[in-house]
C-alpha cells in the first residue's frame, strides 16, 4: 500500500486539474450478505452525470437499451477525457483498496453491483451474496466489456463455487496482462 501512495496522490492531482467536483466518487453497492456499502472510485465523470446520461437518451433512444441489459455504453457522455484514460487503465478503481482495508470488499470476488443489478442475477445472486465483491475477478480476466451482463453473472457464480487460494492467485497474476494490455476496457 505505501508504493501506491504517490500513484494515488498523482491520480488525485490530475483529477483535480482536468476537472471540477469531488476526486473520490463513492457509489452504493450491494455487498456480502446484501449488506449495502459504498464504493470508492476515482471520480471519471462530470458532476451532472445523471442529466447528461438522461439528455443522451432523449437523443439517441436506442442507447437506453444498451444501458438496461449491459450497465454500460461504448461511448459514455458523461466520462471525462481523464476519466477514459483511467478507466482503460484501471486506476479508477484503486481507492477500493480502502473497501477492502475496511473489510468490505476483497481484492478477488465479483465486480461490486447496483441494488437494480441484482435481479440480473436471478437464482444465481445467492452466489454473489455468499461473499465479498472484488476488486478485480474472473471478469476483469476475461474479456470485461467485451462480454456480455449474462457471461458476467456466469462467471461470478463460478467464481462463488470453485473459489480456492490457487483461483485468487490466478486471478491476481493474470489481472496484470489484463490492466496493462487494457483487454476489454472501454
Amino acid at each position: 500500500m505505501p508504493l501506491l501512495v504517490p500513484l494515488l496522490l498523482g491520480v488525485a492531482a490530475l483529477v483535480c486539474m482536468t476537472s471540477s467536483g469531488p476526486v473520490l466518487f463513492g457509489h452504493v453497492r450491494v455487498g456480502r450478505g446484501g449488506k449495502k456499502f459504498r464504493c470508492w472510485k476515482f471520480r471519471t465523470m462530470v458532476v451532472d452525470g445523471d442529466r447528461i446520461l438522461e439528455e443522451h437518451f432523449r437523443r439517441f433512444p436506442e442507447e437506453r437499451t444498451i444501458w438496461e441489459e449491459e450497465r454500460k455504453l461504448h461511448d459514455d457522455p458523461r466520462v471525462t477525457p481523464l476519466g477514459a484514460v483511467l478507466r482503460k487503465l484501471s486506476l479508477d478503481e484503486l481507492p477500493q483498496l480502502i473497501n477492502v482495508l475496511v473489510g468490505e470488499m476483497s481484492l478477488v470476488g465479483p465486480r461490486p453491483v447496483v441494488d437494480e443489478e441484482m435481479r440480473k442475477y436471478g437464482r444465481s445472486g445467492r452466489h454473489y451474496l455468499r461473499v465479498r465483491p472484488g476488486v478485480t475477478g474472473l471478469w476483469q480476466i476475461s474479456g470485461r466489456s467485451d462480454t456480455g451482463y449474462a457471461t458476467r453473472v456466469l462467471l461470478d457464480r463460478h467464481y462463488v463455487m470453485s473459489w480456492n487460494v490457487l483461483l485468487d492467485i490466478k486471478v491476481l497474476v493474470l489481472t496484470i496482462p489484463a490492466v496493462l494490455f487494457a483487454s476489454g476496457a472501454r
